[in-house]
């Protein structure tokens, strides 16, 4: 249970404190190679933007986690506490189904790309790892989604 309650908990932290760790030192290492020791890392820079990618989709559901998405609650504060509970639900039901529809073609897209064997240019692996940030950043926000509708649905509709 504290396994579960830790990952509930941290997961997207940890995982995007780790992933920026390691992006700024291979950055920094690529800098000190190329003008330190005038010679560059092939793979560097590609293996970069690819953890970038991670960086976008789990930090997205992350947003979600800690409510920091953008939103205009122009409407929202004009409808009463029960009004707004349906009306939250309402909106987070219809971010759910475009998250869904998202995490499904995001998910034959990469199903896709692994089936046609293209590999990377630098660092020669599958290029579909690079492609998997994307379902696996939206279903973990799509998991967050679900997580918000019970909050809001426990809350007092």
């Amino acid at each position: 249970m504290k396994i579960i309650k830790w990952l509930d908990d941290y997961f997207e932290e940890v995982l995007l404190v780790f992933l920026l760790a390691f992006t700024t030192i291979l950055t920094f290492t690529q800098v000190v190679m190329r003008y330190v020791f005038h010679n560059s890392l092939s793979w560097s820079e590609e293996l970069a933007r690819y953890i970038f990618l991670y960086l976008i989709w789990v930090g997205a559901a992350y947003a979600v986690k800690k409510e920091q998405h953008l939103r205009i609650e122009v409407i929202l504060n004009k409808i009463s506490k029960v009004n707004k509970n349906k009306f939250e639900l309402f909106i987070y039901l219809i971010w759910l189904g475009f998250s869904l529809f998202l995490f499904i073609s995001s998910l034959k897209m990469t199903i896709n790309i692994f089936a046609s064997g293209q590999l990377s240019p630098a660092m020669r692996i599958p290029i579909g790892y690079a492609y998997v940030s994307i379902p696996f950043g939206v279903g973990l926000m799509c998991f967050r989604i679900i997580q918000k509708m019970i909050i809001v649905r426990r809350s007092g509709l």
